[in-house]
């Protein structure tokens, strides 16, 4: 999922109803495929963008729900925000092409894990872990794979925890099951990650800059995770998990 700070909008955006245009796919998918595939197969790809709306409203519900009943349980909401996203057409036609497979309903579906997205943002780094275990813990919801960036971060610092996880959605003909990136993040580092995107990718830097910028971008990093784990810190004191018998 992208991480820059103009996502917001994007991510909470409603893709289904966004109409997908066949000129839309046709401009971004001109160079892989020809007008009578994408002709024949916009309809299918505007229900298929639907269903995958419909897996992230699933899973936003259930965070919502977790964050509702965890902020009487713990007089605090751990979640400070849930954002979402469906992958643009460019980005999953583009994906497909670097993995070498044809443009095709069956190859989108089996191969491209993050089409829907989740964002949860989280207060402390330890509410990440424990809102990741609660999730899994339902019934309905299967692993398939996850990252964690937060103990073992990427070399330029990146850090985030990433799951893809598998939820039913209910359908007039019946139940099928869905994918969804779950991202979580701390507020610092998800402040973080916007401003690396933007200012990594900037145009136009030489390679000197850019690699001054790199360094920087590190160092930040591991400061705003250093800030990060002082804050948990001050939240057990103010929220102990295990209150002194007599107070």
């Amino acid at each position: 999922m992208s991480s820059k700070p103009a996502a917001n909008n994007e991510m909470v955006r409603k893709n289904s109803k966004d109409k997908i245009s066949v000129n839309q796919v046709l401009q971004q998918a001109d160079s892989f495929i020809s007008t009578d595939e994408v002709f024949s197969s916009v309809t299918e790809w505007q229900e298929m963008m639907t269903k995958y709306n419909c897996a992230i409203r699933e899973i936003r519900t259930k965070f919502e729900v977790l964050n509702d009943e965890l902020s009487i349980r713990s007089n605090r909401n751990p979640i400070h925000g849930i954002y979402s996203r469906i992958k643009s057409p460019r980005s999953i036609i583009e994906k497909l092409h670097r993995k070498g497979l044809d443009l095709t309903m069956d190859n989108i579906r089996s191969e491209i894990h993050d089409i829907a997205g989740v964002r949860v943002i989280c207060d402390f780094a330890d509410d990440i872990y424990e809102i990741a275990d609660m999730l899994l813990m339902q019934d309905d919801i299967k692993l398939i794979t996850y990252k964690d960036y937060i103990r073992a971060p990427k070399a330029n610092g990146y850090r985030s925890y990433h799951m893809i996880v598998e939820t039913p959605v209910f359908f007039s003909d019946g139940k099928e099951m869905m994918k969804v990136e779950v991202q979580l993040r701390t507020i610092a580092m998800d402040f973080w990650a916007s401003l690396e995107h933007e200012l990594r990718y900037k145009k136009g830097l030489d390679k000197e800059t850019l690699a001054e910028i790199s360094a920087d971008l590190l160092n930040c990093a591991n400061t705003i995770a250093d800030v990060d784990n002082q804050m948990m810190g001050i939240k057990d004191k103010l929220y102990p998990k295990f209150p002194d018998a007599d107070e």
